[in-house]
């Protein structure tokens, strides 16, 4: 029967996850998260890390909640729930991007390990 919640809770938790970067609204990509951090939360009351479950529950579940609010407050469209864009200047987003890389990759084999 463990065995069998730790995979339902294992798919929904990576499920969820990959919501997160699948909707296309801020708010739903809170609640995603949500779920997904809450799958983790019960996956470590079932291997009896009862202090972990319990505050990743509690933390995740008022941290998300706040960011939703303060979203709905803030966003310029109705609740953050209009279909939007999370990307602003795709091209320079992807420069900058393989810029950092290349240039930690570089420091990885120059430093002496």
């Amino acid at each position: 029967m463990q065995a069998l919640a730790f995979w339902v809770l294992a798919v929904g938790a990576v499920a969820s996850g990959v919501a997160v970067f699948v909707v296309d609204s801020m708010a739903r990509a809170t609640f995603a998260l949500l779920a997904s951090f809450l799958c983790v939360g019960l996956t470590l009351l079932l291997i009896d890390l009862h202090y972990l479950g319990v505050l990743v529950v509690l933390m995740m579940i008022m941290e998300m909640l706040v960011m939703a609010v303060f979203m709905i407050m803030y966003m310029m469209n109705p609740a953050g729930l209009m279909p939007m864009t999370m990307v602003h200047n795709h091209r320079g987003a992807l420069a900058i991007a393989g810029g950092v890389f290349a240039v930690l990759a570089a420091g990885i084999w120059a430093v002496r390990w």
